[in-house]
């Protein structure tokens, strides 16, 4: 794994942070219009958590690195649900709601921390950054969670919208079973000897893009046309995504190549 020109985990971590909550907070700000910005806040938090997923797969975790995807958003949807329906129970006034998506981003690192620690202290997995990484996983699954739900339904209210919009119709199967894909597949496509992260975040973009492409088909159903214009972003910014990713594939293969790496027979 390359560690030149690296993004470091802290930077990553701001920005699926900073990134994905002011897309969920600006998503109901002027419904339906804004409603894509859910879905956009989705893709930054998609992006961490692949590389959160990078830096703990590297370990030698192989078959594991689907698991952690799925552990990643079973955390995240447990931790979304509570955090989003809980500020009705504790306060009557409307603006509590906006205390949700931060609510659902606190719980869900607690629940990833606990989790970490049990894996790296009682399962004994002995992976330096596993607790770390437990906890970005699980904060980035809530934040692709709500993200993604609030470009279906138009906001994160999760009575008056999540459970008629997005749980009643099916579509958190959706969310939650392309969501996890969208965060653990870049390291599976990308791991190898020559494995960067430039690649691999580009790749990661591209996953998030067209998931929120797949989104914008839902929205279709909720939203109307503000549905079609959220796919057809998607698909602009999954072409983007992937031609930089396809540019860092023709290139680190020319790299090799150059180099001789690979025989043509062996020894």
């Amino acid at each position: 794994m390359s560690d030149i020109k690296e993004i470091s985990p802290a930077q990553l971590m701001l920005f699926g942070i900073i990134g994905g909550l002011v897309g969920i907070y600006l998503t109901p700000i002027f419904p339906p219009y804004t409603s894509i910005l859910g879905a956009i806040g989705a893709i930054c938090a998609v992006i961490w958590g692949a590389e959160a997923v990078r830096r703990v797969a590297k370990y030698g975790l192989g078959t594991g690195v689907p698991s952690i995807g799925q552990i990643a958003m079973g955390m995240g949807i447990i931790a979304a649900m509570f955090g989003l329906a809980i500020v009705k129970v504790l306060t009557k006034d409307p603006r509590g709601i906006y205390a949700g998506p931060i609510l659902a981003l606190i719980t869900a690192s607690i629940i990833g921390f606990i989790i970490g620690w049990f894996a790296q202290n009682v399962i004994k997995m002995k992976i330096p950054v596993m607790i770390r990484c437990m906890t970005e996983i699980a904060a980035s699954g809530a934040l692709i969670i709500i993200g993604f739900s609030a470009a279906v339904a138009g906001n994160y209210d999760f009575v008056g919208s999540f459970i008629p919009l997005v749980f009643d119709n099916g579509v958190i199967l959706a969310v939650f079973w392309v969501g996890a894909v969208a965060m653990l597949h870049p390291f599976n496509a990308c791991l190898g000897p020559d494995e960067k992260q430039k690649r691999l975040l580009y790749l990661a973009g591209s996953t998030g893009a067209i998931t929120m492409a797949l989104m914008g088909i839902a929205a279709i159903m909720t939203l109307g046309k503000m549905g079609a214009v959220t796919l057809l972003v998607g698909i602009i910014l999954w072409l983007i995504f992937y031609k930089k990713f396809w540019d860092e594939v023709y290139n680190d293969a020319a790299s090799v190549l150059g180099t001789g790496l690979i025989p043509k027979t062996e020894a």
